[in-house]
């Protein structure tokens, strides 16, 4: 492997950019005409435009990727995540071509975003999942046979869903063919795919995740959990590494069972298991898994010492993992905080604009992971992230010490951020005693539900 393209954009491709150059492997970019004066561009070896602002015709445009990889003379592509990262059509058409696609092949992804098989296929493999239907449900009789074992509430789910889309929580008789018709419709309108599947709705849970990495040939490790449960609309605002909730004894069934269905799977490449936890019955859930590197991989790599991005390139190439469980364990703890270009007192509406000022809260065991500089006009054709804010610590109250002065010193403007509303919660009773779940915001009364 000599050369590798970046098929995203933002401070993921920055950040795999610079673990390619560790590796002295040539880095490739990829950019819209919105992009033509973003970071990443400018720090690859090489960059090609492929097409207007708009994704569906540039970062989600298959054909034009390929070609810049041809043209280029890739032998690799990185999906990051987002955009092309979880498309099965994307790996295939990698795979048709000769070029190293870095994730898992295109028939386990395939199968990992159907969600209904992959609840089933995590099932078999020995994963614990939330009581609900075997399979995707067709009518509205089949939903109500699958409420008959399960009772209300409920949770209604499309199949190839994501992000909240096409997903409906159900809590009597009385609004069950509402929420089956419109989570179907939005199912379809958002991933041309209607099928959908229901689960036992948990009313208070958080929201923990097992990082793994396999080899694709029956290896794998685990990289421990991460506690990602202040969110907003399904969207992770906050995340920490370790799940502090969890003892010593549940940490270690919950990593070896993810770690053994993802090695009995035979997966290849970075993946992360997802899970409800019921703290009061000490139970995991299994929710989905995601087939690519994440967001907060930052904070998993903050407590490892591991380089995750090297880890997916390295599997990409050799089909092996050049570390072993035994070599991996937790030091401190971490927490990532993701700054977006948005408007809290205006529900979260995006705010792009110029950049004008621009200085991050630093110091010791401060990581800010960014595509944004001083001068740089923030796009409004991309999703509103613009930075993750990463600090560790001996412990959580230690971490949490120093992420509020990091934001208190971070100034961006003038474009609104929610930095000032992620300051706000780290000051919140309730999350420095860890008293959280995945409706944090709403149960504070902090957003509307």
């Amino acid at each position: 492997m000599k050369k590798v393209l970046i098929a995203n954009r933002g401070e993921i491709a920055v950040r795999i950019i610079r673990t390619l150059k560790e590796l002295g492997i040539a880095s490739v970019a990829v950019y819209s005409t919105a992009d033509k004066d973003s970071l990443h561009a400018a720090l690859a070896d090489e960059a090609y435009c492929i097409g207007p602002a708009k994704s569906s015709e540039s970062y989600l445009n298959i054909d034009s990727i390929l070609a810049a990889a041809g043209i280029s003379g890739a032998d690799a592509i990185h999906p990051g995540y987002g955009f092309l990262s979880e498309t099965p059509e994307f790996a295939r058409r990698c795979e048709e071509q000769d070029i190293i696609f870095i994730g898992p092949t295109s028939e386990m992804m395939q199968k990992m975003g159907d969600k209904a098989e992959a609840r089933s296929t995590m099932k078999e493999a020995g994963v614990p999942v939330i009581p609900g239907s075997d399979g995707p449900v067709e009518t509205l009789d089949e939903v109500k046979e699958v409420i008959e074992t399960i009772d209300y509430p409920v949770v209604i789910k499309a199949v190839s869903g994501g992000g909240g889309k096409g997903m409906r929580f159900v809590h009597d008789e009385s609004s069950l063919e509402k929420s089956f018709k419109e989570a179907k419709k939005e199912a379809k309108n958002a991933f041309d795919d209607d099928r959908i599947y229901v689960e036992r709705y948990i009313p208070k849970a958080r929201h923990i995740e097992v990082q793994v990495v396999g080899d694709g040939k029956g290896d794998a490790v685990h990289l421990y959990e991460r506690d990602c449960s202040i969110q907003r609309n399904n969207q992770k605002l906050i995340e920490e590494a370790p799940a502090q909730i969890l003892s010593e004894e549940s940490r270690k069934y919950i990593t070896k069972t993810t770690r053994d269905a993802i090695a009995k799977l035979e997966y290849g490449g970075a993946g992360t298991v997802e899970y409800l936890y019921v703290e009061e019955e000490d139970a995991f859930h299994f929710i989905e898994m995601n087939t690519r590197i994440q967001v907060e991989h930052t904070v998993t790599e903050t407590i490892t010492g591991v380089d995750i991005v090297r880890l997916q390139v390295e599997v990409a190439l050799f089909n092996e993992l050049n570390v072993t469980q035994e070599d991996i364990a937790i030091t401190g703890f971490a927490i990532e905080t993701r700054i977006n270009a948005e408007d809290p007192e205006k529900n979260f509406m995006p705010s792009p604009g110029p950049v004008d000022t621009l200085h991050f809260g630093l110091g010791r065991n401060v990581r800010v992971d960014t595509a944004v500089y001083p001068g740089y006009h923030i796009p409004p054709n991309y999703d509103s992230m613009i930075a993750k804010v990463i600090v560790s610590g001996d412990d959580r109250a230690e971490a949490i010490n120093k992420m509020t002065h990091v934001l208190e010193e971070t100034v961006i403007g003038p474009l609104k951020t929610n930095l000032d509303f992620q300051y706000y919660l780290m000051q919140h009773p309730d999350y420095i005693d860890n008293v959280v779940d995945i409706k944090f915001l709403t149960r504070n009364e902090i957003i509307e539900d």
